[in-house]
C-alpha cells in the first residue's frame, strides 16, 4: 500500500520547485503528522517537507500516532531544535491545545493541518478539508449508488478528531431525508483498516441483510470491503469512502468501492508551509482568517482517470 503511494508521491514531488542551493539558511520547519503508515498522513508529511525544502528550509517529519504525550514530546523536541515553525496535524481537538500553547509560548508559530483544536487564537492558521461539504457530496453519491431504501451501517472515525463527527453528521443530514433508509448499526473504527475489517465482521453478523456501508474514511472502508469479500457479500453491499487515497482509487477501478471523497491534503499541506514562510518573513500568514476550509472533490469511475498523484485530481 505505502510503497505504491511513495512511488506516486516521488513522481509528483519531482515537479515541485527546488532551491538551487540547499543550504537550509532559513532554519528548521518541524512537521508532525499522525501516522505515515496511512497514505493520507504520509502524503501530508511528504508534501509539507518537499515544500519547505523547496523554499530553502530544513524540514523534519515525525508522527505522534494519535497520542498526546508523544505529541507533547515532539513539540519539546521542535522547541529544543529551535524550529522556526511547526506544521502540526493535532492528535486531539482538546488534548492538543496545551502542546500548541507550549510552542507558541516558546515563540514558534504553529500552523495546523487536517484537524482542528477547540481553541482559536493560538495557531497562526488551521487549514482543513471542508468536511461538511465533503460529507454531503459523499452521502448524495452514496444514495445514488445504493438506492433510497434498505438497511445500512456506518463506520465512524476517531471520536477525538472533530472531523469524525462532522462527517457523520453530514451523512446523517442527507440520509435521514430518505425514510426508507435505515441505519441499523454504527461502529467506531478509529480511521483504521484492521478495525474497519473487524467492526464490519461484527456488524455483518448481526445485520446480514444490509445493502450499504458508509465510512468516515477510506482505510475503514477498505477494511469493510475485505470483510465483505471474505463473507461473499461484496456483490450485495455497496461501500463508500472518504479521503481519496491511492488504494481507494484502485478499489473504485476494480469495482469494489463505489466512490471516495478526495480531501485536498496535498494542496493544504503545501499551503500551510507557504503561509508559515510568509509569517516568518512578514509577520502574517497572508490569509484572511485563522480557520481555512478547502473543498473536497468526489471521485467516481467517471473521473478516476484524472487522478494523477496521491490525493490529487487534475483539471
Amino acid at each position: 500500500m505505502l510503497n505504491k503511494t511513495r512511488r506516486m508521491f516521488l513522481i509528483a514531488a519531482a515537479a515541485l520547485p527546488l532551491m538551487a542551493s540547499q543550504s537550509w539558511a532559513q532554519g528548521l520547519i518541524s512537521i508532525i503528522v499522525t501516522d505515515p503508515a496511512n497514505p493520507y498522513w504520509f502524503t501530508e508529511g511528504e508534501v509539507a517537507k518537499a515544500t519547505a525544502e523547496g523554499l530553502g528550509y530544513q524540514a523534519s517529519v515525525a508522527a505522534h500516532k494519535g497520542d498526546t504525550n508523544t505529541e507533547s514530546t515532539l513539540i519539546d523536541t521542535a522547541i529544543t531544535n529551535k524550529s522556526v515553525a511547526i506544521i502540526l496535524d493535532p492528535a486531539n481537538a482538546d488534548g492538543s491545545v496545551g502542546a500548541v500553547k507550549k510552542a507558541v509560548d516558546a515563540g514558534i508559530p504553529v500552523l495546523l493541518v487536517n484537524a482542528e483544536i477547540n481553541q482559536e487564537g493560538l495557531a497562526k492558521a488551521q487549514l482543513v478539508s471542508n468536511n461538511a461539504q465533503g460529507a454531503a457530496l459523499g452521502a448524495q453519491q452514496w444514495v445514488e449508488m445504493v438506492g433510497d431504501k434498505g438497511k445500512y451501517v456506518e463506520l465512524f472515525g476517531n471520536p477525538a478528531d472533530n472531523n469524525a463527527a462532522t462527517r457523520s453528521n453530514g451523512y446523517e443530514t442527507v440520509l435521514t431525508q430518505y425514510p426508507d433508509l435505515e441505519k441499523v448499526a454504527q461502529e467506531v473504527a478509529n480511521w483504521d483498516r484492521t478495525q474497519g475489517f473487524q467492526k464490519m465482521q461484527s456488524m455483518l453478523q448481526a445485520n446480514p441483510d444490509i445493502v450499504g456501508v458508509i465510512s468516515g474514511n477510506d482505510e475503514m472502508a477498505l477494511g469493510a470491503i475485505a470483510a465483505l469479500k471474505e463473507a461473499g457479500k461484496l456483490d450485495q453491499v455497496k461501500v463508500g469512502g472518504f479521503d481519496g487515497s491511492p488504494d481507494a482509487v484502485a478499489a473504485i477501478k476494480a469495482g469494489e468501492m463505489q466512490y471516495t471523497v478526495l480531501q485536498p491534503v496535498a494542496v493544504f499541506s503545501a499551503e500551510a508551509v507557504r503561509q508559515a514562510d510568509n509569517f516568518i518573513k512578514n509577520g502574517s500568514t497572508g490569509a484572511a482568517t485563522e480557520k481555512q476550509l478547502f473543498d473536497c472533490i468526489l471521485i467516481t469511475k467517471d473521473n478516476i482517470d484524472k487522478y494523477t498523484a496521491p490525493f490529487t485530481l487534475s483539471e
